[in-house]
């Protein structure tokens, strides 16, 4: 590590050293919210150990965000936590708003298909998100989110490689509360959302939220006349509390999401092979006609997300010692997708996609807490179905026939169960060690068709003339997987202003079927591909400096990641005539990968105005071993979308203004290069970007009303977030060609917006 150490000791030399805080904090310290007020930083409390802590006292990697903080900051989803939080990438999966692709110090997945889980968990109100698809959440009825760095496992119901990002909603509150708040912004965007709780007694509480946001589309789809990259997103969040006693709460929530934003087309940066159609000057307009064709008709060439849940959570105090809990919930969700991997007006390389997930999940916990003992005991269950049918439809081929390849089958279901615990006792008043440990269990079952057929579309899309030319893969297989992985880790106070600490942690993820593997040509993808093993070494410190004034947080980290899953898919050619007519999916366990890193963290009360805050990460990794057809071929592969260098900086100033207080926030945040696959491309890779963005923000002094602008990506960076790599081998550099166009295609971030909010509380 000594490269990596040189850059990380210049880099903080650079930010003056001393500027190393937690971003999180923003908004969150009695000076800036009321300029005046006595210098000191106010404790966030979290729950990332299962119990309420002050962030400062918790000895592991954690991040967390405010509702003050997204609202400061202008986030409207969970994709702006990636400028901020160090080593973590959150992005909209390709051809989607709404799907997330998520990573954390360089371990993540970004196919959404079924039979491949994420390696960062999700989880809603402690409940995890199983699937992808609708869980690039909208930030509209926040309490906070904490993004937790590294395996978790042995305090969480699912085992989780790279990390765990918690999204935690506002308990009701014991008074009458309401607030609205209404955004219009750059694209037409309008913003209306409306929150509100009233208790029913003493006893009972209900309350709700409810969400409408619109934006018209970055860009234009030239072919069907809609918007490219819009947003048409209604979303609603109710719930009741019932505390019968002191001692026993009882909630209930139900949140649902409808996402009807059009297809999202990406960027051609080549000309149509066939058809010459031309390169576009405005990279986030499309020529993208599928959703018009009879390529998609089948979904009628409808893109639309719905995913719904459904939870009951139950707490019981039983006094000073036991607090027993038990989480219940069960989630939804359908997507009908078109995805237009051409990217033109002609029928060349298209895609109707219908994924239906749902699963049912239970938890049950023991959480101890005496003297110098806390502990976690837990119990969890996971019932999960995800399936997915698809026609990738190659429309000219076969002299404009079409040829189609359907894949579909019942899909991959889950059934798993765990037993994890997690003990730290305090040895003494500064010694502190904890040890956990993690038993999974975890049973896949595939159900798996895939067949090619003569025609646009196939029997499943409704076009009964298809003729059946070949079945490709056929079978049901089931695989039981099981694993212990333990946790330990030792922290020293020194005083109460600093922590050291210094762990060990496993992550582990069950292996499963790939829905895209052709049995017929290739028997072993019955078998399934393997679990993947990540041992994950963090030390870190965690102070306060200058009498309350400055807080560093500083963790360095090595992982040891062993079998990692890597899907993918290639083009084929089935009947010899040089033109791949098929594809089929290619998952593989690289044996050997390392990453290690640093992480700085931090907040500096410069005045009692003036706040400053700086995030780093500085990254470096490498796969040391891929076994492709008996070649090691780890040199020509990359870890994705990991870049090795982070760097975010902030400043907010505070003063009083028109009887109230005013937040002036501006923020500038670097990323080096980011690899979109393990193998690189220089069209689909995005190269180092800088982003600035700032905040204006009043509240008046009664606190009901507040106004807020908000400017982001002020350079106007064109920020490459995904691609598509089916085009001509030679040419563009991918692994395969499919289709006939030369079918390269980049989706971008949004551009510079501006927009205005107004809020009201009652």
């Amino acid at each position: 590590m000594n490269r990596l150490l040189v850059r990380s000791v210049r880099a903080c030399a650079a930010a003056a050293a001393a500027l190393v805080a937690v971003p999180a904090a923003l908004a969150q310290n009695a000076p800036a919210d009321k300029p005046g007020a006595a210098a000191g930083l106010e404790e966030i409390t979290v729950t990332a150990r299962r119990r309420e802590e002050a962030l400062q006292s918790v000895p592991m990697a954690v991040t967390a965000f405010s509702q003050n903080t997204l609202a400061v900051v202008g986030a409207t989803d969970l994709s702006a936590l990636a400028e901020i939080a160090p080593s973590v990438t959150l992005e909209p999966s390709r051809a989607t708003n709404s799907t997330l692709t998520a990573f954390i110090r360089g371990v993540g997945q970004q196919d959404p298909l079924a039979g491949f889980e994420q390696g960062v968990a999700l989880y809603l109100d402690d409940v995890y998100i199983a699937r992808p698809q609708g869980a690039l959440l909208d930030v509209y009825d926040v309490e906070r989110i904490e993004v937790l760095r590294g395996p978790q496992g042995t305090l969480y119901g699912r085992n989780a490689v790279g990390g765990a990002i918690k999204y935690v909603t506002r308990r009701l509150s014991a008074e009458p509360d309401l607030r609205f708040r209404a955004t219009y912004g750059s694209y037409d965007q309008l913003d209306l959302v409306g929150v509100g709780s009233l208790p029913l007694g003493d006893m009972f509480r209900v309350g709700g939220a409810v969400a409408y946001l619109t934006r018209d589309g970055y860009g234009d789809n030239r072919t069907t006349g809609e918007g490219n990259y819009d947003k048409d997103v209604l979303a609603f969040r109710a719930s009741a509390e019932f505390l019968p006693t002191d001692d026993l709460l009882v909630r209930l929530a139900y949140d649902n999401t409808d996402d009807d934003s059009a297809p999202v087309a990406g960027y051609r940066p080549f000309p149509g092979a066939v058809s010459g159609a031309p390169v576009l000057g405005d990279l986030r307009d499309t020529l993208a006609g599928a959703a018009d064709l009879p390529s998609t008709a089948g979904i009628d060439g409808r893109q639309q997300v719905q995913s719904e849940g459904l939870s009951l959570t139950v707490d019981w105090d039983l006094g000073d010692s036991w607090l027993l809990r038990s989480i219940t919930a069960w989630r939804e969700d359908e997507t009908e997708s078109v995805i237009d991997f051409d990217s033109l007006a002609v029928m060349d390389f298209d895609a109707p996609v219908i994924y239906d997930n749902e699963q049912f999940s239970q938890e049950l916990q023991a959480i101890y807490r005496s003297g110098p003992l806390n502990a976690v005991l837990g119990f969890y269950y996971l019932d999960a179905t995800a399936s997915n049918d698809f026609d990738v439809v190659l429309g000219q081929l076969a002299g404009g026939a079409g040829v189609t390849a359907y894949t579909g089958g019942k899909g991959v279901d889950t059934e798993a169960w765990s037993l994890f615990a997690d003990v730290t006792y305090d040895i003494t008043d500064q010694w502190a060690v904890s040890v956990g440990g993690r038993y999974t269990e975890d049973e896949r079952k595939a159900d798996i068709f895939r067949a090619n057929y003569l025609g646009i579309g196939s029997p499943f899309f409704g076009n009964d003339a298809a003729q059946l030319l070949a079945v490709t893969s056929d079978y049901t297989a089931s695989r039981t997987y099981d694993n212990f992985s333990p946790r330990f880790n030792v922290s020293y106070e020194l005083n109460s202003e600093v922590i050291f600490y210094a762990g060990y942690s496993q992550g582990w993820k069950a292996g499963s079927f790939d829905p895209r593997g052709a049995n017929f040509l290739t028997p072993q993808v019955e078998k399934g591909y393997d679990p993947e093993t990540l041992d994950s070494y963090e030390t870190g410190v965690k102070a306060t400096w200058a009498g309350g004034r400055v807080r560093t947080n500083v963790a360095l980290f090595y992982s040891d990641y062993q079998d990692m899953q890597i899907p993918g898919s290639v083009g084929v050619d089935t009947d010899g005539d040089g033109v791949n007519d098929n594809f089929v999916g290619t998952v593989t366990n690289a044996g050997k990968s390392k990453i290690q890193g640093i992480e700085l963290e931090g907040f500096w009360l410069i005045t009692d105005r003036l706040t400053g805050q700086l995030a780093a990460s500085f990254l470096d990794t490498e796969i040391e071993k891929w076994i492709v057809g008996g070649v090691n071929v780890a040199n020509d592969r990359t870890i994705q979308n990991t870049p090795e260098t982070m760097i975010y900086a902030g400043l907010d100033y505070g003063l009083d203004f028109a009887s109230g207080t005013l937040t002036l926030h501006a923020d500038w945040m670097y990323k080096s290069e980011i690899v979109q696959f393990e193998i690189s491309n220089k069209y689909i890779d995005q190269d180092a970007y800088d982003l600035v963005n700032a905040s204006v923000i009043w509240e008046s002094g009664d606190g009901h009303w507040w106004l807020g602008l908000h400017g982001r990506n002020l350079t106007d960076e064109d920020v490459k977030t995904a691609g598509y790599c089916f085009g001509t081998p030679d040419l563009t550099g991918c692994p395969s060609s499919l289709g006939l166009e030369n079918n390269l295609t980049v989706f971008y971030g949004p551009p510079r917006t501006y927009s205005a909010t107004l809020g009201y509380r009652f």
